[in-house]
């Protein structure tokens, strides 16, 4: 996925423009490009820390280096930066709807785009971001990284992701609250096919500080199917067949469970102090960003 399929100008302009922000997660002691929220803080200097790729060079302390022959960054009081975890789940059933003529409502395509957006906007306040693909194959990960020189590596890890296998969110979730080392901001970006569910993996994740915001992704024939007749649908996941036959009222009911399902979903995870966003992917992802996001005090 090329840079210029992801941004425009226009857009790219907009995303350098803002910040994402937490209100729950505990934000570092590092040096970012955001104001600190704690009171009584000044430019007075806190500690250091090893130079890690993507720092601002102006933060070196040459001094240390010259003593010591090793690059060490100096930390201030006065601003903090983030640690932004971005989940995308790759599995096959993301790969939807597959028609060339769907290539922007496919859900697999939408979803790197938001992820990218996201990562573009972390890197250049120069938050912590670290970007994983998930699925039962094994996770594949980009960061930790910061800086806007790591844009172009970051675009070209998203541009070679390929959907495959399930994403059991339980699971996965999960493993991600116990490996992780540093609790921040994280987005889930989903389907939500989630065999076992998800709540599990989301209170794993809260319970070690996490702010979870969930970005809940459909295309619109599974929102409202044009389907009719006797059909054998095929799990694209798991291969696995089943016989129906559509008619009004079966797509009535199916529209109803459905939306019983992402209400669900939602209240799961508001009650638990969480976020939760859902878009077709008719919607343009940008405005789920700039807009649905600084709505819900993610972004400023």
């Amino acid at each position: 996925m090329p840079e210029n399929k992801v941004f425009d100008e226009k857009t790219r302009r907009k995303l350098e423009q803002v910040m994402l922000i937490s209100s729950r997660a505990r934000a570092g002691a590092m040096k970012g490009e955001r104001r600190s929220t704690k009171r009584g803080t000044s430019i007075e200097f806190a500690d250091y820390r090893n130079y890690t790729r993507g720092d601002d060079l102006r933060r070196l302390d040459w001094n240390v280096y010259a003593r010591l022959q090793r690059p060490y960054i100096k930390l201030l009081e006065d601003e903090e930066d983030l640690a932004v975890h971005i989940l995308l789940d790759i599995s096959a059933s993301m790969d939807w709807p597959q028609d060339e003529g769907s290539f922007d409502e496919n859900k697999f395509v939408y979803a790197r785009r938001l992820a990218a957006g996201l990562a573009y906007t972390s890197l250049t306040t120069n938050d912590r971001l670290m970007l994983v693909a998930i699925s039962d194959t094994g996770a594949e990960s980009f960061g930790p990284a910061r800086g806007r020189a790591r844009g172009i590596a970051m675009l070209d890890f998203i541009g070679k992701l390929r959907p495959r296998g399930v994403t059991d969110l339980n699971t996965v979730l999960s493993d991600y609250a116990l490996r992780a080392s540093r609790p921040g901001l994280l987005f889930v970006i989903s389907d939500m096919f989630s065999p076992t569910g998800h709540m599990d993996g989301i209170r794993a994740l809260m319970s070690k500080g996490y702010e979870v915001v969930m970005l809940h992704v459909l295309s619109p024939d599974e929102v409202n199917p044009a389907l009719n007749g006797d059909l054998r649908l095929i799990d694209v996941e798991t291969n696995t067949a089943q016989e129906v036959t559509v008619d009004a009222s079966m797509r009535e009911l199916y529209a109803l469970r459905l939306n019983t399902w992402r209400d669900d979903i939602r209240l799961d995870i508001l009650r638990r102090g969480g976020h939760y966003l859902f878009a077709e992917t008719s919607t343009a992802w940008e405005k789920l960003i700039l807009q649905d996001m600084r709505r819900l005090g993610l972004l400023k």
